[in-house]
């Protein structure tokens, strides 16, 4: 094992990658229906070779869960803040239930097993995942009027309690939201995940990644003229609802200038563009269909673009279409509107509000006509705004400084609770004003996994080592202790959410679960099981309540054991 150690000296990053590496691929593998997953399959893998002696600077630990904590409130932003309000009460409860029974748990195991002050206050830091208890409690404990040296031996036996029990802390939250929670509800997360999407999409039909329509809304169809020769062709466009375009001529072999006044003649090609049933209904009137002709191809686009247009703001779609001449509205063709990433239903009564984000279809020219009449358009682009991201992360990282005392309580957010109250800020803001802050869906999922996976990698390496030699030294008792510490409290706070509070969707529930916990490693999983952001919303209430929550409860513990 020498040879490992050296190496793992010389380059920790190796034992990092090495652990994400084998873990992912061990978190992969089922036993039965039972699944790891990638981040407790590293976290386990990091443990084991934290026992060659591993050495990882805690700034790298500061660094991966400041980006993942950033990038999931950024990515939730404009959702969190609109599902603020009265319907946010079952997750305060959640939260203020699992501290309560965290709190009762260890008060208990300590009179049964005798535990001291340090020992009791260090289990409740590790089992239930929140290091700021370790500081709570030991300045607590210098407050007791002891001795020095008694004041010293309680306070290592906190860091001892938190070492040995902080790693199935991380592991046992998994356990209970990303396995126990979905067999007690019949359902997968990802089942869930996908019926609250939809819900949250107010019945939009909105495409994955990949997917297009077999039968699309918009499409283009070339005809030979025969009905429709004398017409000119304003008369054909605005003769169905809703109109329909007439994008190009082909006329004795040649492709012609087209025009409003231009009059269609026998055996002339056109190419229609516009909703398929505005252009079949319009076919027997046009001609004969063909499937294909040189120089009558096409290219369309699909634009996104933010309204910011005193003209539109606060009309409905049917004014809106009312009150804009056939000019203007010639062969551009609103195929989505969203708020705040929210896709709305596209109904006549649906009323358009400034920085709403407006999807139109059409010809390039046509496009570029109306996109100045509208707001401005989204660029889209695979480049990360660093200096917009840069900013966020600062000024969250400052909020997680700011301490306010309660009476002799010192109560902060941390790096973790500041990170993800300015990206859930700096998302919100991004939403609104789309021409600058883009972190693309893909970085912003990169920040996420490396972000979660690699700060659970370096407290295994940290702490695994140290936990494995204290368990040899002093026995099970603590850990299994800590094992208790960390299941109990979860699945009573668990069947108290579903019994009472009446949760019906796993994958809303279980982020409310892990939040309510400060349990990221578990958020994680169940993010990577949903496939998608349902569970981010409830995570990140219970989260910020369970900072401050969980935080109370050393100097509670120190009292009361």
């Amino acid at each position: 094992m020498d040879w490992l150690h050296d190496i793992f000296k010389h380059a920790p990053e190796i034992a990092l990658f090495f652990s994400l590496a084998v873990g992912y691929r061990i978190g992969q593998i089922h036993f039965g229906k039972f699944q790891l997953g990638g981040v407790a399959g590293s976290l386990l893998v990091a443990v084991v070779v934290s026992q060659v002696g591993v050495s990882v600077d805690p700034g790298v630990k500061a660094v991966l869960f400041a980006l993942f904590i950033y990038a999931v409130g950024y990515e939730s932003g404009p959702s969190f803040f609109s599902s603020l309000g009265r319907q946010s009460i079952r997750e305060i409860i959640l939260a203020a239930v699992l501290s309560i029974t965290g709190l009762l748990t260890v008060v208990i195991c300590a009179k049964i097993f005798a535990l001291d002050k340090g020992l009791a206050a260090g289990i409740a830091a590790g089992g239930l995942t929140q290091s700021a208890i370790i500081g709570t409690a030991g300045d607590a404990i210098t407050k007791l009027g002891l001795g020095a040296d008694e004041v010293k031996r309680l306070q290592a036996n906190v860091a001892i309690g938190y070492a040995v029990t902080y790693v199935f802390g991380s592991f046992g939250a998994i356990i209970v939201c990303v396995n126990m929670l979905p067999k007690l509800m019949g359902r997968s997360i990802r089942e869930d995940a996908i019926a609250a999407e939809a819900s949250q999409q107010a019945g939009v039909h909105v495409l994955g990644p990949g997917q297009v329509a077999a039968a699309p809304a918009l499409v283009g169809r070339l005809y030979q003229v025969g009905p429709a020769a004398g017409r000119q062709v304003s008369e054909i466009e605005q003769s169905s609802e809703p109109p329909i375009t007439l994008e190009k001529l082909k006329r004795d072999g040649k492709v012609i200038d087209i025009a409003a006044d231009t009059q269609l003649q026998q055996g002339d090609i056109v190419l229609v563009v516009g909703r398929r049933t505005a252009v079949l209904e319009q076919a027997p009137r046009l001609g004969t269909e063909i499937h294909g002709e040189e120089g009558m191809d096409l290219v369309v686009q699909a634009r996104e673009l933010v309204v910011t247009s005193q003209q539109l703001i606060g009309k409905s779609l049917k004014e809106i279409a009312e009150q804009t001449s056939p000019v203007v509205r010639h062969g551009v063709y609103l195929t989505a509107v969203s708020r705040m990433g929210k896709p709305l239903p596209m109904g006549p009564d649906t009323r358009i509000e400034r920085g709403d984000t407006v999807q139109i279809y059409g010809a390039e020219r046509d496009i570029n006509r109306v996109a100045g009449l509208i707001g401005y358009m989204v660029v889209q682009s695979d480049k990360t705004d660093f200096v917009y991201m840069g900013a966020g992360l600062v000024v969250g990282l400052l909020i997680g400084l700011i301490v306010v005392k309660l009476g002799s309580i010192p109560l902060t957010l941390g790096s973790g609770g500041g990170a993800l109250l300015s990206g859930l800020l700096f998302g919100w803001y991004r939403a609104k004003k789309q021409n600058f802050g883009l972190i693309p869906t893909g970085a912003v999922q990169l920040l996420k996994d490396l972000g979660l996976a690699g700060f659970v990698v370096v407290v295994g390496l940290s702490s695994g080592l140290q936990a494995v030699e204290t368990i040899k030294a002093q026995g099970m008792s603590i850990f299994l202790i800590g094992v208790v510490v960390t299941m109990l409290p979860m699945i009573l706070t668990m069947l108290f959410g579903r019994y009472v509070l009446r949760y019906d969707n796993v994958a809303v529930f279980a982020g409310a679960l892990s939040g309510s916990r400060s349990a990221n490693p578990a958020f994680g999983e169940i993010l990577t099981k949903a496939e998608n952001a349902v569970p981010t919303v409830p995570f990140a209430i219970t989260y910020a309540l369970a900072n401050v929550f969980l935080t109370l409860l050393g100097p509670l513990i120190v009292a009361l054991v």
